[in-house]
C-alpha cells in the first residue's frame, strides 16, 4: 500500500531506514543480465555464411541434449537480426546522464502505475516477502523498470522475437562469441523442456524477456514454479517472474531480507570529493567523523555497518551512501545508474519524496500531465506517439525525437523534457 509522500523524505534515515526491521540504529542514533561495453564499430563480423553456421551449430545443440524437430522448429526460416549490432552500441546506462536516466525511467506514470500494481498484488508480494526477504519495493523497481509492469510484453516493436537476435550474436558478434552461443542454446533447452515456445519467446535485442527480462540462462537456473502449473514462465501472471527475480538477487546478489539499500547524506562544507568513488568501503561510523550526517542531520556515529560514498551527479549533486543491498540490487545489471534506478523508482512507488539535493546541471523530470501534453502536441503535428497516456514508450521516444531533428534541436536524443515541451508550447 503506497503510502502519502508528504510525510516522507528520499533517503532521510529515520524515513527510509528506521521504518524496516533492520534500522543500522539510526531511530535511536537521532539488489543476470549481463550488459556489455560498447564496441568501437559494428560488431558483425562472420567467418561463414549464417546458413552454413545453422548445419555446424546443429552439432552443438545436439550436445546439449535439443532434438531435430526442436532444432528445425525453430531454425526453419529464420533470419539473423543484424539490428542488433547496432543496439549493442548504444546502451543508455553508459550514454545517458544520471538525471535524464533517472527521469526518463522514474516517471509519474510508472510511480502511479506501479502504485497500482502494488495494490493489485498485495498478496503476492506478501508471499515474496516471507519466503525470499526482498521488498516490494526493489521488486515493483525492477518490474517497472524491465517491462513497464508487463505493460509492454505485448508489444512486438519493443519486444521482438529473441531467436533471431540470439541467432545474429552467436554468429556474428565477435567479442563475446561464446556467450551468445551459450545463451542460444539454454533458448533452444527451454522451448526442449516445453516452458516456451519460438513464437511465445519475445524479449530484448539482447534475448531477455517477460515482465523482469530474464536471459536464457537465467530463466533455467534461477526460475521458479511460483504458481504451481508445472512450469517456469517469466511470461502471463507475474508470479514466477518476479518469484524468480528474488530468487536471483537472494541467491547470486546475497540481498539480506530486511536491510535498506542506503540513504542520501549530506556532506559537510570543505568535504575532499575524491573520496566519494563508489568504491571505497568505510563504516558509516568512520564516515561521520568525516562530518557526514544524513539528509536531514542525524548522526552516522556508532555505526559499524560498511558503505560506500557515491556522487552520481558530480560535486554539488546528492550524495548516497550505498550499503549492501544496493550492489545486490546491482548484480542483477552490473550498472550503478540502473541499480540506483530500480531502487529509486521503488522507493517513489512506495511514496518516498525524490532526492532532496538538485542535479547540477539538470533538469526537473516532467510530470504526467506534462508528457501527456507533449503527446498530444506531437499528434496534433502528424507525428505518432501511440497514445496520449504519458509513458514515454518507444513510439513517444521516436516522436521526440523526429520533432527534435525537424526543430533543430541537440542532441535528438528522443528524451521529453521541458526543452521540447517549450519548444512545442512556442510553435517553432
Amino acid at each position: 500500500m503506497a503510502h502519502d509522500s508528504s510525510n516522507h523524505s528520499a533517503r532521510g534515515v529515520s524515513g527510509l531506514l528506521s521504518r524496516r526491521a533492520f534500522t543500522l540504529g539510526l531511530a535511536g542514533a537521532g539488489a543476470a543480465l549481463p550488459l556489455l561495453a560498447a564496441p568501437s564499430a559494428f560488431a558483425q563480423s562472420a567467418a561463414q555464411p549464417f546458413d552454413a553456421w545453422v548445419r555446424r551449430f546443429r552439432a552443438r545443440a545436439k550436445d546439449r541434449g535439443i532434438s531435430d524437430e526442436v532444432y528445425d522448429r525453430v531454425f526453419n526460416g529464420l533470419k539473423p537480426d543484424t539490428r542488433v549490432y547496432a543496439q549493442d552500441q548504444a546502451q543508455p546506462e553508459f550514454t545517458e546522464e544520471v538525471w535524464q536516466y533517472l527521469n526518463r525511467r522514474v516517471s509519474d506514470w510508472r510511480i502511479e502505475r506501479g502504485r497500482q500494481r502494488c495494490k493489485e498484488y498485495s498478496s503476492l508480494f506478501d508471499r515474496i516477502e516471507r519466503d525470499f526477504g526482498v521488498e516490494r519495493s526493489v521488486m515493483l523497481g525492477y518490474w517497472g523498470m524491465e517491462s513497464a509492469y508487463g505493460d509492454i510484453l505485448s508489444n512486438v516493436n519493443a519486444m521482438p522475437p529473441v531467436f533471431p537476435s540470439l541467432a545474429a550474436l552467436a554468429w556474428g558478434e565477435p567479442r563475446r562469441r561464446k556467450y551468445w552461443e551459450t545463451e542460444l542454446l539454454n533458448a533452444l533447452v527451454i522451448v526442449q523442456r516445453g516452458w516456451g515456445t519460438p513464437a511465445q519467446m519475445n524479449g530484448s535485442w539482447a534475448g531477455a524477456m517477460g515482465h523482469t527480462q530474464w536471459m536464457p540462462e537465467v530463466w533455467l537456473n534461477m526460475g521458479v514454479d511460483y504458481d504451481g502449473d508445472g512450469r517456469i514462465s517469466p511470461f502471463g501472471p507475474p508470479d514466477d517472474a518476479l518469484a524468480g527475480t528474488a530468487n536471483y538477487l537472494v541467491k547470486r546478489g546475497k540481498y539480506r531480507r530486511g536491510e535498506p539499500w542506503g540513504f542520501e547524506a549530506r556532506l559537510p562544507m570543505g568535504f575532499d570529493t575524491n573520496l566519494a568513488d563508489n568504491k571505497t568501503r568505510r563504516a558509516l561510523s568512520d564516515w561521520s567523523q568525516m562530518g557526514l550526517a544524513s539528509i536531514d542531520g542525524q548522526s552516522l556515529a556508532g555505526l559499524p555497518d560498511p558503505a560506500r560514498l557515491w556522487l552520481p551527479g558530480g560535486p554539488g549533486g546528492p550524495a548516497l551512501m550505498l550499503l549492501h543491498n544496493f550492489y545486490a540490487v546491482r548484480s542483477y545489471n552490473p550498472s550503478s545508474n540502473y541499480a540506483l534506478a530500480v531502487v529509486h523508482l521503488g522507493d517513489r512507488v512506495m511514496g518516498y519524496e525524490g532526492f532532496r539535493t538538485p542535479w547540477p546541471g539538470g533538469e526537473r523530470a516532467l510530470t504526467l500531465s506534462e508528457i501527456q501534453e507533449i503527446q498530444r502536441r506531437l499528434t496534433a503535428l502528424g507525428f505518432d506517439t501511440g497514445g496520449t497516456d504519458g509513458r514515454v514508450g518507444t513510439m513517444t521516444q521516436r516522436a521526440v525525437r523526429a520533432f527534435q531533428q525537424k526543430a533543430g534541436i541537440s542532441p535528438a536524443d528522443g528524451y521529453a523534457g521541458l526543452v521540447v515541451l517549450n519548444t512545442l508550447r512556442r510553435g517553432t
